[in-house]
């Protein structure tokens, strides 16, 4: 497996060359001393329900995984909290406002983007729509639906930390 930062070949303060391995998640330049860690991005997932308990399901409209389910979320930005992250991905995705109800659970995800690949954290929100909004899809998402969630299956999902998400949620979401 080739290190983290394989594709960094020079150092991002002076660009020197001489920018090399300094141990399994960082490299060291050799000509002015700067360490660059590949440390985990923050990133959200809102877990939206409705009333008849259908969860809230996107369709990416974008690599990677491409025309896969997904689920509202997505990179928090530098000067962000996580929580502002997730309210303002929900708004981009869907045009609608949000409340945070409560924090479930995080995981690792892989994301490959250009040709690399981010490691994030996903901090899984149930996240409650404000009332008399109309849904839109945009941003990432190609398509917003609603779903049983018996109906689902973590397969249908593509990025890996959704999929696993699912299977964590299916168990408390489907109510018989």
């Amino acid at each position: 497996m080739p290190h983290p930062l394989h594709l960094f070949c020079y150092c991002p303060r002076c660009g020197s060359d001489a920018f090399c391995e300094n141990d399994e998640r960082s490299k060291r330049c050799r000509a002015c001393g700067f360490v660059f860690y590949h440390n985990a991005s923050a990133a959200t997932v809102a877990v939206i329900l409705d009333e008849d308990g259908r969860l809230l399901v996107t369709r990416r409209a974008f690599p990677p995984a491409e025309g896969t389910l997904d689920l509202p979320g997505g990179f928090v930005d530098p000067g962000e909290s996580i929580e502002e992250g997730c309210l303002r991905e929900v708004r981009e995705e869907t045009g609608a406002e949000a409340t945070l109800e409560r924090y479930l659970f995080s995981l690792p995800n892989v994301y490959r983007f250009s040709g690399f690949d981010v490691h994030t954290t996903d901090a899984f929100f149930l996240v409650k729509l404000k009332p008399g909004q109309t849904l839109r899809p945009n941003d990432d998402a190609a398509e917003l639906f609603w779903c049983r969630p018996k109906d689902l299956s973590p397969n249908d999902f593509g990025l890996h930390s959704i999929r696993e998400g699912i299977s964590r949620l299916l168990p408390m979401l489907i109510r018989e």
